[in-house]
């Protein structure tokens, strides 16, 4: 499969790189030689210095010959530009990357307009994740996958006291016919093995087969959502995504409260949104927090542009007693000094993207349904045949990483929660969890490749 990135930015970097690892012929483009010298170098790529706008570029590439092409530069105007001449000139399926509110709102009419497939929005992926964890807290969440009958739960760990100190290999032992896939815990979204232990606090997500866990959700009490108008939410960072976040949240009912430093945007933000109180100032400045009222918060956003400023904002709220602390980064680097700070969920708006884009690109024949947790994991449920590497060998024989796990099996009419003996066969209808941060693992998995060539 041959694939065009436009745009050598953040997310078409992310891209090229879990590509790489899949079986596509990656083709980059951007005006920056230096950049892309350096990027061929790293990766096996095709690069091309060339502006986005230029349809003699695209012609140049012959890119009626390319399945895709994904447009990700800075301007949603060339983005659009691009994808539309892509297609008109033959490319099979065309993705934008559009951001702007004004682009938005006539989302429908530009993509028929200008033949356009897919959008993805990175501030809008965020903004979902952060309202369904803000809304959808405190009930059990769920999801139901492989022709119905494997289902998935989320609930907090207290709500299952003999859970407290339990690690994963003596729950496989209680309770064999269900499978921890997932604890959120400070922020950060584990995928646990056999000596992990379950702490108060933590976020359980639980697969099984559906009767199962219809069993055990009844059994787990359940609180209700907060009243709205109870739901009072501050968020620091007027951007887009604090604009799209302000906007959802308040149409729901919460009351929101918007601090951001440019007076300019403080117009626009006041002109575009209805029921947001927008406040003019340094969101870093702690006594301004504290003067409106940081601790009677119910939840708190930091989604300014500057990723220490994000964490050490929400670690602010989290020290005054704010309950929902959540915090937008964009870089990797930052694993270690989340795991030390008491946030709730902190996410990355490029992962999101890129697994969503992933998701376009690999199609509904080899990738069945999938789901994000917490927005830095992905379930997925995946068709295997005899061309993937993991055919055929108990599971305790393969090398897997950390960041990944084989949750369930559907053959035929048998269900099976898998243990180290468990071999996969062809047919099978798998469900697997993966760290968004290495989603490029899944395209290994979904390689055509010898036997276990992926794992080495």
């Amino acid at each position: 499969m041959k694939i065009a990135i436009l745009g050598a930015g953040k997310l078409g970097l992310r891209l090229t790189e879990a590509l790489t690892v899949g079986d596509y012929d990656i083709t980059l483009v951007d005006t920056n030689e230096d950049k892309l010298n350096q990027i061929a170098q790293q990766y096996d790529v095709l690069t091309y210095v060339g502006d986005a706008r230029s349809v003699d570029m695209l012609k140049k590439l012959n890119i009626k010959s390319y399945d895709f092409l994904l447009s990700c530069t800075s301007s949603d105007d060339t983005n659009i530009f691009s994808a539309a001449c892509a297609k008109a000139l033959g490319c099979k399926s065309v993705i934008a990357r559009i951001t702007e509110p004004e682009h938005m709102n006539q989302m429908e009419f530009i993509r028929k307009t200008f033949n356009i497939d897919h959008v993805v929005n990175p501030d809008m992926l965020i903004t979902g994740e952060i309202y369904r964890y803000l809304i959808d807290k405190y009930s059990i969440t769920n999801g139901v996958y492989a022709n119905k009958r494997i289902m998935m739960i989320e609930f907090e760990a207290d709500k299952e006291p003999q859970l407290i100190g339990m690690s994963m290999k003596e729950y496989r032992k209680s309770r064999p016919d269900i499978l921890i896939v997932g604890i959120s815990r400070h922020g950060k979204l584990i995928i646990p093995h056999g000596d992990d232990v379950i702490q108060s606090g933590d976020g359980v997500f639980v697969l099984g087969e559906k009767s199962k866990m219809i069993e055990l959700s009844k059994k787990i009490l359940v609180k209700h959502h907060r009243v709205p108008e109870a739901h009072k939410v501050m968020i620091v960072g007027g951007g887009r995504t604090g604009y799209y976040l302000a906007k959802r949240l308040s149409e729901y009912g919460a009351y929101v409260k918007i601090i951001e430093t440019d007076k300019k945007r403080c117009h626009y933000l006041s002109n575009h949104l209805k029921n947001v109180m927008v406040l003019n100032g340094n969101g870093a400045d702690i006594a301004l927090l504290e003067d409106e009222n940081l601790s009677d918060m119910d939840a708190f956003v930091s989604c300014t542009g500057f990723d220490e400023e994000n964490l050490l904002l929400a670690l602010t709220a989290k020290n005054h007693g704010v309950e929902d602390v959540i915090s937008k980064i964009s870089h990797e680097s930052y694993d270690d000094l989340i795991s030390a700070l008491d946030i709730d969920i902190v996410l990355n708006p490029m992962d999101l993207s890129a697994s969503t884009i992933l998701r376009m690109i690999s199609g509904e024949k080899r990738v069945l349904s999938n789901a994000i947790l917490n927005g830095q994991a992905e379930l997925m449920e995946i068709y295997t045949d005899e061309k993937m590497g993991m055919l055929g060998t108990p599971l305790k024989n393969l090398d897997l990483p950390d960041f990944f796990i084989i949750a369930a099996i559907n053959r035929g009419d048998e269900t099976i929660i898998p243990d180290g003996n468990t071999v996969i066969k062809p047919g099978d209808h798998v469900i697997i969890v993966c760290l968004l941060s290495h989603i490029g693992f899944i395209e290994k998995i979904l390689k055509p490749t010898s036997k276990f060539g992926f794992f080495k």
